[in-house]
């Protein structure tokens, strides 16, 4: 089933909405060429010698006759951290029915969701200037239900936050978190990189400090391409505004639209080449598409890693 952004509105709480969408895009992964990948999220694992004997799950065995362990919090394959940028240019839309982070902020959920029930750690860090909240990672149901209580006052504060001006420091705050972080963990960035390009080489410093400190990354672009990407708008005048800092710039559209897609995707190119370089896993996300390309791209990473 796919549901499309307005039934998702009106779903409540956001834990619904994560199960919702992978859900969805499970069902369509069975249906789909992508046979490879394990998408049954298992709740046991099988007897091994030297586990314990108490923790065989009898009803399982009586319908397979073959010992299975229940598995509990403590056995993490993974320890994940999302990272959610929630600066004043993650609020904009203008074709699409979400801004970036309300897309982002679904994607986050539905990433956690999916963690939990492989039963990995998860941690959610947020950041506009600096790291605003930071959360460990933690395989509980109750941690679980934590970090959506958090993503869901996001939600609600989204106008009010909107209306403020809050910069992007990408790098700083990733350079903050290479230093918080002493286990090896998987961390997902979820961010528009709406920060000047002067300002790149930085993050990429900062992404490669992370890899450094043994940590793997996939870093998700969150962008509208309509008008971000494409700058495809009616034809006629706009007033742009910056939404970090305020700034405004009357224009035309129709006659920078060929020089500006060109000078994005040169831009784009090089910073993919670099994340390539780094190491870093690099995805682009439209927020007027399904969360299936975020979600397969997760699904890539975490068979990589095991």
């Amino acid at each position: 089933m796919i549901l499309n952004s307005d039934i998702l509105t009106q779903l409540a709480p956001l834990e619904m909405k994560a199960r919702n969408i992978v859900e969805g895009f499970i069902s369509g992964l069975h249906r789909s060429p992508y046979h490879g990948f394990s998408v049954e999220f298992a709740e046991h694992k099988p007897y091994n010698q030297g586990d314990d004997f108490k923790h065989i799950d009898w009803k399982v065995y009586g319908k397979t006759e073959r010992f299975y362990v229940k598995r509990y919090e403590a056995e993490t394959n993974l320890r994940a951290h999302v990272v959610l940028d929630v600066s004043s240019s993650m609020y904009f839309r203008h074709f699409a029915e979400w801004s970036k982070l309300r897309y982002s902020i679904h994607l986050a959920a539905s990433l956690m969701y999916m963690l939990h029930r492989q039963r990995d750690a998860c941690g959610l860090v947020l950041f506009d200037e600096h790291v605003s909240e930071e959360f460990p990672a933690k395989s509980s149901y109750s941690h679980l239900r934590l970090l959506f209580s958090v993503l869901e006052n996001q939600l609600k504060e989204e106008q009010k936050m909107a209306e403020q001006q809050r910069a992007s420091a990408s790098a700083g705050a990733l350079h903050q978190l290479a230093e918080n972080l002493k286990k090896r963990s998987l961390v997902i960035i979820l961010t528009d990189l709406f920060e000047n390009v002067e300002n790149h080489d930085a993050l990429l410093s900062a992404l490669r400090h992370l890899r450094h400190q043994r940590h793997e990354v996939l870093l998700f672009n969150v962008l509208e391409h309509k008008s971000e990407r494409e700058l495809d708008f009616p034809d006629g005048k706009f007033l742009f505004e910056d939404m970090e800092t305020g700034a405004e710039m009357e224009v035309v559209p129709a006659q920078v639209k060929n020089d500006y897609r060109k000078k994005v995707a040169e831009h784009t190119t090089r910073f993919k080449i670099a994340c390539n370089e780094a190491r870093v896993d690099f995805e682009e996300i439209d927020t007027m598409s399904p969360f299936d390309l975020a979600l397969l791209a997760y699904l890539n990473k975490r068979k990589k890693l095991g």
